[in-house]
């Protein structure tokens, strides 16, 4: 990610943190519309919880754009309890769309080409990170 793009993604962060529960409920809602079976991997888990951990992932991901190295272990766990749940390396791309979606969703007219590719690859880095800690 440039420094131009981290810059994005915090200011756009600092914009939907205060509609954090509505941004989780149009991800989730997306992605299932985009990837239905992918319910199969919530079972009954209340999706407002679900949603607030996604929200503070998210949180914690922006807040160490500027060192994601020693974010890797906890990413890389993260995408070990994933494959564990059921996710497969094909789900990656329907949630990457459905963030996608989301953030547009909120940002409405900020949703920008630059912001939609500094997101994108924010989106990119943090999917890559969980995905290669899992067995081929």
């Amino acid at each position: 990610m440039t420094p131009e793009q981290k810059v994005l993604i915090r200011q756009t962060w600092a914009e939907i943190v205060p509609v954090a529960d509505t941004t989780a409920a149009l991800f989730y809602g997306r992605l299932f519309v985009i990837d239905p079976p992918a319910r199969r991997l919530f079972g009954s888990k209340d999706m407002r919880v679900q949603g607030n951990q996604f929200m503070q992932m998210l949180s914690i991901f922006v807040r160490s754009l500027d060192d994601l190295v020693t974010m890797e272990p906890a990413l890389e766990s993260l995408g070990r309890r994933h494959t564990g749940y059921g996710v497969l390396p094909s789900d990656y791309d329907g949630v990457g769309r459905a963030l996608l979606w989301a953030v547009e969703q909120v940002l409405g007219e900020g949703f920008n080409e630059p912001v939609r590719e500094a997101w994108a690859e924010a989106y990119r880095t943090l999917a890559a990170t969980m995905q290669r800690a899992v067995p081929a």
